[in-house]
């Protein structure tokens, strides 16, 4: 565990980051001080749990004991919940500061519903999202064609029996290390990335020959038909090796490496940004 303490309203909350479940880890004790004032907010969370019986039953699933550093400087267990497992907690904090999570959690729910029905919208919002974090217009249209050749790709591995989730994440590690030459992870540790997003960190030479890649193991898996993830893999690494023969051709006549340790994100406060950049609420007006 990496840990670290991140400022919210001026008050500090604890938390950790888990390289093996690629997750970030709050302080649940840190974050209900934060949002409720209490001076004793162990007692609260008590109160809470006491409130919710469906909280308080799955609390054992949400919460996880993870190794911190206390306020008296020495490290032990506490309390701590993943993103999705805090955003369930401050539902149950009747407090004015936790409502502006919960009506982004309300329009996330809506947008949800209204890219079911028209899913053109999920393009239109993706385009959004990235105009407003700064990137250009030309490296934009670019990630969104990276995004159909990646659904292309999903599309494909569904319909030969992949598995959603681990086996995608297993196929995409084989595109990832035969054509960059690193693993998923190793190339994230190369950019300085945790959570975020790959693809949404790399040039436009990473981005043009991560989508060879994908939409060659996409032809690849039409023309032979593999079954299951272990043909699939095969194919993956096929797929990935014609990118990765073209990377090696271009760095032999550029002299220059492809891959980059370029990033595009700065994480300042953990909390905030998770609303901030996905919901738009400014939470330092409440």
């Amino acid at each position: 565990m990496d840990n670290n303490i991140q400022l919210f309203e001026n008050q500090k909350i604890r938390v950790a980051w888990d390289e093996q479940r690629e997750e970030w880890y709050f302080s649940v004790v840190d974050v209900v001080a934060v949002l409720t004032d209490s001076k004793d907010p162990k007692q609260y969370i008590k109160k809470m749990r006491s409130r919710d019986a469906e909280l308080n039953g799955k609390w054992g699933t949400i919460c996880t004991p993870v190794e911190m550093v206390g306020l008296d400087g020495k490290r032990r267990k506490i309390q701590a919940a993943d993103t999705k497992g805090l955003l369930r907690i401050i539902q149950s904090i009747p407090s004015p500061k936790a409502e502006p999570f919960k009506m982004w959690l309300a329009e996330i729910g809506r947008e949800r519903i209204e890219e079911t029905i028209d899913p053109e919208l999920t393009i239109e919002r993706a385009l959004e999202t990235y105009q407003k974090k700064g990137y250009s217009d030309e490296w934009i249209h670019q990630r969104i064609l990276a995004i159909r050749v990646r659904n292309a790709l999903t599309d494909e591995w569904q319909k030969h029996g992949v598995e959603k989730g681990r086996e995608y994440a297993i196929l995409t590690d084989e595109i990832t290390k035969a054509w960059s030459g690193m693993s998923t992870r190793q190339y994230k540790n190369k950019k300085g990335l945790k959570k975020e997003n790959l693809r949404d960190n790399m040039t436009d030479l990473e981005l043009v020959l991560n989508m060879l890649a994908e939409a060659t193991t996409t032809e690849l898996s039409k023309t032979h038909n593999p079954k299951g993830l272990e043909e699939n893999r095969q194919i993956a690494k096929e797929g990935g090796t014609v990118a990765g023969n073209a990377r090696k051709d271009i760095e032999q006549r550029t002299g220059k490496p492809v891959i980059s340790s370029q990033n595009a994100t700065e994480m300042s406060d953990l909390v905030t940004d998770l609303i901030e950049d996905v919901g738009g609420i400014d939470l330092t007006q409440t």
